[in-house]
């Protein structure tokens, strides 16, 4: 193949890579392009459209990051497998199945986040200043947050506030913000929802638990592993059987998956932490299809991180791959925004929300109308996304400068995980144990944090042996440098 004619167009407010990128990955999906198939070359395709070298492969870099395509050394690209797409349930199926609950479609109703503690939430964890630099995987950068932007709209809210605001609400809580939501989650994520399906509580711990009381006791839960502790531990206060089943480079084993008998599956497909891997789009589908086979199979998309990326765009959620009403979308705005804030979200899919509808609607909302109206005047204002754009700024300049300095250790580390999320694992090739790193590490004044603590058993398997996670949104760039060149000295 020495081409592919795309009709490329500087008028249709897409970049060039975008819409090369856009035209094969539909020309996979609807099989035009076959699996196995060669790609050209992406010296040949810029010449063929007369465009850069580096447009092309930006576009193949985003298709290979989601699993379209994959590089063979000294071959090229080709086109991976994917399994066959559903239809989406549309607007006037959520009508019919009696959804909307009386809600009016308007914009206010009849008038964590994520959970992670910003200093690591472990047990062990050190007090404050004990360390030169402290790789937390599980904190914030606080120090660029909008404070100012903040109270204004906190005070120019409680300056308008009437009697209906310090009412409980809905207890899915408030439309509007529900609708901003909704609407984010379409045009970032490539959410497909409605208002009505999402549902706001006081961070990931809260949406877990309202879960227990939709799906059900005792239902059988498979978590990849190494995983979030947390949610296992989470899940575990629930008398849930939980399957721990092993990863490859793809993410979650399907065929490991499938020997545990769950129900319920819960993934971090974007950005698995701790081990960074971005599940690529055959695997999705793989997981997608194990769902669909059974009516009560679920899958928990924990959707974490996934405002940043460092090289390409952000990954498409697995629930804008879902045409079956499998996929239970959470997240916070606990790593976008702030943990304090105590914020989370979860898009039901149909079934699910008519059981919410029956048995959840008891339960009062967890979070303050006053806190959900500041929020959805951050968000709608346009004060979010110049946040994120600022704090992509910052953590890139800090991601960039770790990897640098890990690269910089020679041949002795492998690192991964890098290009997304606010962490990366560095792994010892010499066969020292993860045990001695983090000793060493911690004598030294850096604090980092061994790949065992996030497995189930507490052992990492030996082909992990020697991985510690190092986290770099928290410290700044003087930290991270000292930590870097106080751990090259250690470990040397």
């Amino acid at each position: 193949m020495n081409g592919l004619l795309i009709a490329l167009r500087q008028d249709n407010g897409k970049h060039l890579y975008e819409q090369i990128y856009g035209y094969i990955k539909e020309e996979i999906r609807k099989g035009r392009l076959r699996f196995g198939e060669r790609l050209p070359s992406t010296r040949s395709l810029s010449e063929f459209l007369q465009v850069s070298r580096s447009t092309v492969e930006l576009a193949y870099g985003q298709l290979l990051s989601e699993g379209y395509i994959e590089a063979r050394p000294y071959r090229g690209y080709f086109v991976c497998q994917v399994e066959e797409l559903f239809d989406f349930t549309d607007r006037g199926a959520v009508r019919e199945a009696g959804m909307l609950s009386g809600e009016p479609l308007r914009e206010n109703d009849a008038a964590d986040g994520r959970g992670r503690p910003v200093c690591g939430g472990r047990q062990n964890s050190v007090a404050d200043g004990t360390y030169l630099c402290d790789f937390s995987p599980d904190s914030i950068d606080m120090t660029v947050f909008p404070y100012a932007t903040w109270k204004k709209i906190t005070k120019e809210i409680l300056v308008d506030a009437n009697s209906e605001m310090f009412s409980s609400g809905s207890p899915k809580g408030d439309y509007a913000l529900r609708e901003t939501i909704a609407r984010y989650l379409h045009s970032s994520r490539g959410v497909n929802c409605h208002p009505e399906q999402v549902i706001i509580g006081a961070g990931n711990d809260y949406i877990l638990m309202l879960l227990e009381k939709i799906l059900g006791r005792h239902v059988e839960v498979a978590m990849e592993n190494p995983t979030y502790r947390k949610a296992y531990r989470i899940f575990a206060s629930f008398a849930y059987p939980i399957a721990s089943v092993e990863m490859d480079g793809f993410g979650m084993s399907v065929e490991g998956l499938r020997k545990t008998g769950a129900k319920v599956a819960y993934v971090m497909p974007s950005h698995q932490y701790p081990m960074g891997i971005v599940m690529p789009i055959g695997r999705r589908m793989e997981l997608l299809k194990w769902a669909g086979e059974q009516e009560d199979r679920y899958v928990i998309e924990d959707d974490y991180d996934s405002e940043f990326r460092f090289k390409g765009k952000p990954i498409p959620s697995l629930q804008a791959s879902d045409r079956l009403g499998k996929v239970i979308y959470t997240g916070t705005f606990s790593k976008s925004i702030a943990p304090a804030i105590r914020i989370g979200y979860m898009v039901l899919p149909l079934p699910l929300l008519r059981i919410y509808e029956e048995r959840c609607r008891i339960y009062s909302t967890t979070v303050s109308r006053i806190d959900q109206r500041i929020l959805n005047e951050f968000i709608a204002g346009g004060h979010f996304e110049r946040h994120l754009n600022r704090m992509r700024k910052v953590y890139r300049e800090k991601h960039d400068l770790l990897v640098n300095g890990c690269r910089g250790m020679g041949h002795d580390f492998v690192l991964s995980g890098e290009n997304a999320g606010l962490h990366l694992l560095l792994q010892d090739r010499r066969g020292r144990s993860e045990k001695m790193l983090v000793e060493r590490a911690g004598e030294a004044g850096v604090k980092v944090y061994g790949l065992s603590e996030f497995y189930t058993d507490g052992v990492a398997p030996k082909r992990e042996s020697g991985t510690v996670v190092l986290g770099y949104a928290a410290p700044d760039k003087g930290q991270i440098q000292t930590g870097l060149d106080l751990l090259k000295k250690v470990w040397a």
